[in-house]
C-alpha cells in the first residue's frame, strides 16, 4: 500500500493551496480529485493581485503548476471511501488504497439533491449517508442506494456485507460507471433501475418507498450516495462533528478528529476563492506540523 505523509482530497483553491505549502516543506503530499466546479470559463475579477478578470479554469491550472513544480503527486482519481487506522488514515480509490499520516479534506460542497420532498422527515428513520455507520442496522433487510456513479456502486457492494437485499436506484439519470463495477454489481447480483423516487412514507420509520409513477415499494432502507463522494460523505464516515452540512473545525483548521483538517466551502465560512486559499494554508501547516509528529514516533 502507498503511503504519503500528506493527503488531500480536492483540486479546487483550497486543496491546491494547502498542496503548495505541504509539498514546499518537503511532505509526501498527494492530491485526489478531478476538475473542480470553480475550474471553468466564468470570469473572476476581484481576486488580489490580478488587475484584469481571470478565467476559473486558468487560475486553478496556474494553482496545479504551482503545487507540481514544489513536487506534490496530483492524480485525477475519485475517493470512495475513507477509514481511520492505527496510525493514521487509508483512503480508498477506484485504483486502490492509499495510507497517509494527515488528511486535508477540501472538497467544496455538495450541490447534488435527490429530489424526494420529505427526505428530511426519515434521516436516521430509514436514510442514511453511510453504509459504514449504519450499514449494520439493515442486517437481512431490504435497502435501496440512490446514485449514478461509481460512489453508489462501491456503497451498494459495501451493503452486501449487511443484506443480500440491495438495489440501485440512479434517479433518472444515466448510469456513470465503469465497466469493472457494473460487473462487479452484475456479478453480486445488485440490479440497477432508473426509476425516480419522489417520496417516502411509513409511520415512524421508513417502510415505503413511492416512484415518479406513483408505484410503491416496501423499503427498509434508503442510502444516499448521487454523485461522487463529498466532505460531508467523508465526515459521516469519520465521525467529524458538523454544522448541517458543513464540518467544523478550529482556528486551525483542525476537526475533532487529530490527523484530519478541512478548509474551503465544505466549512461554510465565507465561500470565496481568497478564504479558500487562505483557508488551505493555514490547514497544510497544521497537517506538517502532525505528519512531523507521527513520522518522529515512528522513527524514535
Amino acid at each position: 500500500m502507498d503511503r504519503v505523509d500528506i493527503l488531500i482530497i480536492g483540486q479546487g483553491p483550497a486543496g491546491l493551496s494547502a498542496a503548495i505549502y505541504a509539498s514546499r516543506a518537503g511532505m509526501r503530499t498527494l492530491v485526489l480529485g478531478c476538475d473542480p466546479k470553480v475550474a471553468g470559463d466564468y470570469i473572476i475579477d476581484n481576486y488580489f493581485g490580478f488587475p484584469e478578470p481571470i478565467t476559473g479554469k486558468e487560475l486553478i491550472a496556474r494553482g496545479f503548476s504551482q503545487a507540481e513544480r514544489f513536487g506534490a503527486d496530483m492524480r485525477c482519481e475519485r475517493v470512495l471511501g475513507v477509514h481511520a487506522e492505527e496510525e493514521g488514515y487509508v483512503v480508498r480509490t477506484e485504483a486502490g488504497e492509499i495510507a497517509t499520516a494527515a488528511l486535508i479534506l477540501a472538497t467544496g460542497v455538495s450541490r447534488v439533491r435527490p429530489g424526494i420532498a420529505n427526505i428530511a422527515d426519515y434521516e436516521g428513520k430509514g436514510v442514511s449517508y453511510c453504509v459504514s455507520c449504519d450499514g449494520f442496522f439493515y442486517r437481512n433487510k431490504t435497502v435501496a442506494v440512490l446514485g449514478e456513479g461509481i460512489f453508489a456502486a462501491n456503497q451498494a457492494l459495501e451493503l452486501l456485507q449487511y443484506t443480500p437485499h440491495v438495489t440501485i436506484y440512479t434517479q433518472g439519470k444515466a448510469l456513470d460507471m465503469t465497466p469493472a463495477f457494473t460487473g462487479m454489481l452484475d456479478e453480486a447480483g445488485i440490479a440497477i433501475s432508473e426509476d425516480k423516487i419522489v417520496s417516502l412514507e411509513g409511520e415512524s420509520e421508513l417502510a415505503t418507498v413511492v416512484f415518479s409513477d406513483q408505484k410503491k415499494v416496501p423499503m427498509d432502507g434508503l442510502f444516499i450516495a448521487m454523485g461522487q463522494a463529498s466532505a460531508s460523505d467523508f465526515a459521516y464516515s469519520l465521525g467529524l462533528v458538523r454544522n448541517g452540512e458543513f464540518i467544523e473545525v478550529d482556528g486551525r483548521q483542525q476537526t475533532n478528529l487529530p490527523g484530519v483538517f478541512a478548509a474551503g466551502d465544505c466549512v461554510g465560512r465565507f465561500l470565496q476563492i481568497s478564504v479558500a486559499v487562505g483557508e488551505g494554508a493555514l490547514a497544510a501547516r497544521a497537517a506538517i506540523g502532525h505528519a512531523k509528529k507521527v513520522r518522529k514516533a515512528e522513527t524514535s
